[in-house]
């Protein structure tokens, strides 16, 4: 079963989830203040999910250009991700994970469901 992008109405504005075919939830957008918006954030993840890894955990780590995919440590210890476009600006990022492995194995969900999944609007039900 293939990914998919659920768009929704959010406190002010829109946002989407990348869910899995299984259902998980695998990459979260911030608010936009247009649906518009939202829909460009959902291709600028397709244009941007083959991007490369900068693991923010390691010491001495080396700095890539974006995009990028961005992993690091939460202030409780976990390990999350956010995916950078271009401009730098956050399009999409990830639940805690308890492992660095983890955490990589959503990256690459996305990198496999972003792609070919539809977009699903539930902005505009009641």
């Amino acid at each position: 079963m293939a990914g998919k992008f659920i768009l929704d109405k959010a406190k002010n504005g829109f946002k989407f989830n990348l869910v899995a075919g299984n259902n998980e939830i695998i990459a979260t957008s911030e608010v936009y203040v247009s649906k518009t918006n939202a829909k460009k954030g959902i291709e600028s993840v397709r244009k941007n999910c083959t991007a490369e890894i900068e693991d923010q955990t390691v010491e001495g780590y080396a700095t890539l250009r974006n995009p990028k995919f961005e992993i690091y440590k939460d202030k409780a210890g976990k390990f999350r991700y956010r995916l950078k476009a271009s401009n730098g600006e956050i399009i999409a990022s990830g639940e805690g994970y308890t492992t660095k492995q983890n955490v990589k194995n959503g990256i690459e969900s996305i990198k496999t469901n972003a792609p070919a999944a539809e977009v699903v609007d539930k902005s505009a039900e009641a």
